[in-house]
């Protein structure tokens, strides 16, 4: 039966051509549509994770609560036996420390004038440790546009475009003014050994990276960090995993009325994450509701236009004794294969859509040139697994539900009636 009705299929185009054409756009279009904003939202969440939220971040009560003032004066002390606590008790994630400051940053010229000053955005981190990890995470080796990663606790990388606007070149010296943990003034030259660009315009236009060790001289912060950083081993979120560690480290603290305890946060937490974690998780559920709704009405049109076409073949079979669910039975099976054939058409099309906006994506830098947020200036698809089968769902759902109702008609056909057409 299977090899009768796909020979119709092939040779009668006039009702296969069309609803393979509608489903394979379809379909197409929700490979390509799910997968780059799973991409994008992807991106979005591992750019804040990496950069700011952590998988799980520690602060402070008093930090947290007024955090993007960059109050490192509310900061954690005594880290270190708090991140050697962690890495025994929770072996599963990497820890890390960093600062965050702001201050005003002052290019000198050759006279020792200022030829430039700007406010700086300051991002400690442990530069000199390779085995931190640190360098790999934010990915500073592929950043660097000019220069050198540092290679004392004076020198600092630069924003590209922050140098720029400094007019500064590898190997000049700024000098940082800003506010100690005690909320005395500080000043600290620095030498620029490279300049980065991480495709955040938010950092590329005023962030300076240096080493935590030179920071925590420069701020008097000896044995203390305003944030401490926890990322899971394998590199991804587990949203799960990450909420039952949060809860089992603030069950710790709980009755502890110190302002300054420690207390861990979860990326869901943060940054209004949580519900862009929600919607990447329904997104791929929910184009395929809308494609199928979609395909649906036009394939039932196309379905009911395809069996005004061959009612006389219904009708012929109807008086030859074919019964009335046997009919309506191979209809279904043969909008099963048009289903799945223009599945297989689309999927092809779908993929090498995502591939392509997986690897050169499209550049939005222009859109967000003034976006003090974290995401990404050039946003790409992600191809995963399930995109290699979600286009069969609205693909030959639609496809045979479109098909059973205007199939429905088959039903309607009176036998009294068919001798009279067949007299005509």
């Amino acid at each position: 039966m299977i090899k009768f009705l796909f020979k119709g299929i092939i040779r009668d185009k006039s009702r296969s051509i069309l609803p393979i054409v509608v489903i394979s756009l379809g379909v197409s279009l929700t490979i390509v549509l799910s997968g780059f904003l799973s991409g994008a939202m992807t991106d979005m969440i591992d750019q804040n994770a990496r950069f700011e939220t952590g998988h799980v971040k520690i602060m402070s009560r008093a930090y947290a609560e007024n955090k993007d003032q960059l109050p490192n004066d509310l900061a954690l002390l005594g880290v270190d036996s708090l991140v050697t606590y962690l890495r025994s008790n929770y072996p599963d994630l990497q820890w890390v420390e960093r600062i965050r400051f702001g201050g005003l940053l002052d290019a000198p010229d050759a006279e020792g004038e200022s030829k430039g000053q700007g406010p700086a955005a300051g991002i400690a981190i442990n530069l000199l440790d390779a085995a931190s990890g640190e360098i790999e995470r934010m990915n500073i080796k592929k950043a660097i546009v000019s220069g050198e990663l540092p290679k004392n606790s004076n020198e600092a990388l630069i924003g590209d475009e922050f140098a720029k606007k400094l007019k500064l070149t590898i190997g000049d010296e700024v000098t940082y003014f800003g506010t100690t943990m005690n909320g005395s003034m500080t000043f600290q030259n620095l030498t620029i050994s490279g300049t980065i660009r991480f495709g955040i315009s938010a950092m590329d236009k005023g962030a300076i990276l240096l080493d935590i060790s030179s920071a925590r001289q420069m701020l008097d912060m000896q044995n203390g960090a305003g944030e401490i950083l926890g990322f899971f081993d394998n590199g991804v979120y587990n949203d799960k995993a990450a909420l039952a560690l949060e809860n089992s480290f603030n069950n710790q603290y709980e009755s502890n009325p110190d302002e300054y305890a420690p207390r861990m946060f979860t990326l869901r937490s943060q940054n209004n994450l949580g519900d862009l974690l929600d919607y990447a998780n329904s997104m791929s559920a929910i184009f395929v509701v809308i494609f199928v709704g979609a395909m649906s009405v036009v394939l039932w049109n196309t379905g009911l236009i395809g069996g005004l076409r061959r009612y006389q073949e219904f009708g012929i079979r109807l008086a030859l004794g074919e019964s009335k669910g046997r009919i309506y039975r191979s209809l279904m099976l043969e909008a099963t294969l048009i289903g799945i054939i223009g599945s297989m058409i689309g999927t092809g099309i779908g993929l090498s859509g995502a591939f392509y906006l997986q690897n050169y994506g499209i550049n939005i830098a222009g859109m967000v040139d003034n976006a003090s947020m974290m995401m990404p200036t050039v946003m790409r698809a992600k191809v995963s697994p399930n995109l290699y089968f979600i286009g069969f769902i609205p693909g030959v759902f639609a496809m045979v539900f479109g098909n059973m109702l205007s199939g429905i008609g088959i039903y309607k056909r009176e036998t009294a009636t068919l001798f009279k057409e067949l007299e005509v």
